[in-house]
């Protein structure tokens, strides 16, 4: 039968389907629901590559890869570990390049003996790269070749070994692949790993001082998959679930996931290649983001998932648009790390009609879960971030003494799951800050309504505090994107002697569009009040800048705007 309430299918999966069945578990001396019969860690993950065998796993510009190969690749890397550089359970080994084949195989494989996976920002300076070593502790790096150079200035002292992936050794390293050569194993060993152990560090992007990292476990990253992996069961029990696109030979093809975000971010590593590689689905995985690459892959493989940061869908949509392409394998057309523009969902489920929009909130600190919308309950609410992902989170929305709040009271977003962090690495204070008795106090401001649509209001960083006035900035956003002029708006805060702080505003227009500050003013005051009409307008002629993870830049943008003003006045946006 199909279920109408959401509430009545969990019910019905949670108790007919052993896969989900539920337990409560003391996880740190805290009371979680928890999945019974879920992996315990992503050694047992592994196992389900030899059930899938030879369907294809991996795709790289020309290089495929079936589940059975990279199941072996990561045994090989994995005994090389322990052979050759004598990686123990709990030792902390980092990655630092960009999107390949061997990011994944090196994630599994320093998981799969018990050790730690340390992601550290491929974009970062020598100065930052130097921080996450030290903080981490991290002694072995698999590293590209930009890396290694940049990295140069301080392995020698601080005796960090290197191996080089996808290009010949530099003096004191080793290659990837004659690292590989040096094992013939084909199956991994059996490792004593507990479910709550560490399993990787992973640094926020940190818009104050220097990033932190955050310590996932085993049972926190698979708890996230799983709760994504019910979801699809829900929307199927729901009949919201799209029918698989079929191939030439009529059957459904295999579900297939385009990564186009960098492997240091969870939505890539947790999101996308696990959720993957635990339903058997297809990967093809970008080097770098490039929207009319992808949708050459998109038709090669027959994708059927999309997911980046709304910045990608936006240049998809655009880029699709141009070439006359409607990518009809596609059911998925998600994004997160962002907020996207209210009016561009209805955009895209014109211009991709077989793929339903979604959205996603979720953090590194939760491994990635939260909550999230999509296909006709997202175009109809474009606004909202979602609804909680059930069966093991909790929500609650609460003020400043962490008191629940009444549905439509904006307050801070609070969530409880075995998902959560266990702690931000050597930084006691901040983890107190946000992680109460298994709640991660998310310092995004938020909206509960009774039917359980969440909707973000702002970051608390991202106010703008205007003669005691409180101005959202992704509220700005959002009607600056409404002018069809407009391909790219981002807002900021900008000091006043008299009032505080004031808006502004960083712009990119559409190709052969014209418009002035003035007439952009004028549209925004059909939809804002005037006290939360920037006050200044930038136009740019390229791209605003981007972070890591492909996200607008706020505090690069208005470093560039502002220029002398910036390093003069306090940054709160």
């Amino acid at each position: 039968m199909a279920f109408s309430d959401a509430a009545e299918a969990v019910h019905h999966i949670v108790t007919t389907d052993e896969e989900f069945a539920l337990e409560e578990t003391d996880i740190r001396g805290i009371t979680f629901r928890t999945f019974k019969n879920a992996p315990r860690h992503l050694r047992e993950v592994m196992d389900l590559c030899l059930e899938y065998d030879q369907a294809d796993f991996l795709v790289f510009g020309e290089e495929r890869r079936t589940y059975k190969d990279f199941y072996e690749e990561t045994s090989r890397l994995a005994d090389a570990l322990t052979s050759v550089y004598n990686i123990k359970k709990g030792d902390r080994v980092a990655i630092v390049m960009r999107n390949s084949p061997e990011y994944l195989v090196l994630m599994m494989a320093i998981t799969a003996i018990g050790a730690v996976v340390v992601f550290l920002n491929s974009w970062w300076t020598t100065e930052e790269l130097e921080y996450g070593f030290t903080d981490s502790g991290a002694k072995l790096a698999f590293v590209d070749q930009p890396r290694a150079e940049t990295m140069q200035p301080f392995v020698e002292r601080m005796a960090i070994e290197r191996v080089i992936v996808r290009a010949d050794a530099m003096p004191g390293t080793r290659s990837y692949s004659d690292l590989l050569a040096l094992s013939s194993s084909r199956e991994l060993s059996a490792v004593n790993i507990h479910t709550d152990d560490d399993m990787a560090v992973m640094y926020t992007s940190g818009s104050t001082g220097h990033p932190k990292g955050v310590v996932q476990t085993h049972r926190g990253a698979i708890s996230a998959v799983m709760t994504w992996l019910m979801s699809a069961r829900i929307a199927e029990e729901m009949d919201r679930l799209p029918e698989m696109p079929v191939g030439a030979d009529g059957e459904p093809v295999q579900a297939c996931a385009l990564i186009t975000t960098p492997l240091f971010h969870v939505s890539a590593t947790h999101a996308c290649f696990l959720v993957s590689l635990c339903a058997g689905a297809k990967i093809v995985l970008m080097h770098k983001w490039n929207p009319v690459e992808a949708i050459d892959l998109i038709e090669r493989e027959q994708a059927t998932r999309f997911f980046g940061v709304p910045t990608m869908s936006a240049d998809l949509m655009e880029a699709a648009l141009e070439l006359g392409k409607s990518l009809p394998t596609l059911r998925s057309l998600e994004a997160g790390g962002a907020k996207r523009p209210a009016a561009q969902v209805a955009k895209l489920a014109d211009a991709m009609p077989h793929a339903q929009p979604g959205t996603g909130f979720g953090m590194t600190e939760t491994n990635g879960l939260g909550i999230g919308l999509r296909g006709e309950d997202y175009i109809a609410r474009p606004g909202a971030a979602g609804r909680l992902y059930p069966p093991l989170q909790d929500l609650k929305i609460v003020d400043d003494n962490g008191d629940e709040l009444p549905f439509g009271q904006v307050g801070e977003l609070i969530l409880k799951s075995p998902a959560n962090m266990r702690c931000y690495l050597n930084k006691p204070e901040a983890t107190a800050e946000t992680l109460k008795d298994g709640w991660i106090y998310t310092g995004d401001l938020a909206t509960l309504e009774a039917d359980g649509i969440v909707t973000i209001v702002d970051r608390k960083k991202d106010m703008i505090i205007r003669a005691g006035e409180n101005i959202s900035c992704l509220e700005i956003d959002a009607a600056l994107h409404l002018h069809p002029a407009v391909s790219e708006a981002a807002v900021f805060s900008i000091p006043d002697a008299r009032l505080g702080e004031v808006a502004g505003a960083g712009v990119l227009l559409k190709a052969g569009s014209q418009l002035d500050e003035a007439e952009l003013q004028a549209f925004l005051k059909q939809n804002l009040a005037s006290f939360k009409v920037p006050e200044r307008i930038w136009f740019f002629d390229e791209p605003l800048p981007r972070g890591g993870t492909e996200k607008t830049d706020r505090r690069a943008l208005r470093a560039m705007c502002l220029g002398d003003e910036e390093a003069a006045s306090p940054v709160t946006s």
